[in-house]
């Protein structure tokens, strides 16, 4: 027969450290185990081969100049006339001038005809042949499909080989343009041409530019001028 003592006696002698401890319990039984939730781009099943995963991307080749659509039938560029564009390529080099070089391409592509095929559309073709070096990198730079017309080409050209500052020097040469000692008329006349075909765009009217000339001159060759039969 047990006592109420000895009922205490034996609880006390037989303690159950898990249930002495509930909250070192709890935490045990709310321990679960780590797993990674995958993503739904991640469950997606890549079938590609590994020859498909290597090769090079081939997207971004397009073109930057559009030629519009030729509905001549049987047309062909003749290789002569581009090696003819090849033969005197623009590198775009600070002596280039774009100007002369866009003058000599409309020269030889206005001999050019072709029944149905507009002469931009043949601009627009040859084009990429006459340039090389920087000049070529310039136009593969170019963003793809770009370049619409002929007139959008020669100004992306010519803004990106004769910039601002060029045009400023160009200017101020006209402007200051003085004759030689011991250069003939001709000779100052011929020099002072040369810098307005080098810059086109000097905005300066056929009255200023002879009045520049003209006070350019040494006293004898004005008087020359001044007596000379009109």
């Amino acid at each position: 027969m047990r006592t109420r003592s000895s009922l205490n006696l034996v609880g006390e002698s037989s303690p159950n450290p898990t249930n002495s401890n509930p909250k070192r319990r709890n935490r045990r039984r709310s321990k679960q185990p780590f797993s990674l939730e995958e993503s739904p781009v991640d469950t997606m099943a890549d079938h590609r081969t590994m020859a498909e995963l290597l090769r090079a991307p081939t997207e971004g080749y397009a073109e930057a100049i559009v030629v519009p659509p030729i509905l001549a039938e049987h047309f062909e560029l003749k290789h002569s006339l581009i090696n003819m564009i090849t033969s005197d390529q623009f590198f775009g080099l600070e002596k280039d001038n774009p100007h002369d070089h866009i003058r000599w391409f409309n020269k030889i592509t206005s001999t050019i005809k072709y029944k149905d095929v507009s002469n931009s559309a043949i601009k627009l073709i040859l084009f990429p042949f006459f340039l090389a070096g920087a000049a070529r990198r310039w136009l593969e730079k170019e963003p793809p499909r770009s370049i619409l017309t002929w007139e959008d080409l020669v100004s992306k050209f010519i803004n990106e080989f004769f910039p601002p500052s060029r045009t400023t020097n160009l200017r101020n040469e006209i402007s200051n343009f003085e004759q030689r000692f011991g250069e003939s008329i001709h000779e100052a006349w011929d020099r002072y041409k040369d810098l307005l075909r080098a810059c086109p765009h000097h905005v300066f009217t056929e009255l200023h530019q002879l009045d520049t000339f003209y006070n350019a001159l040494n006293p004898t060759d004005q008087d020359s001028l001044n007596s000379a039969p009109t």
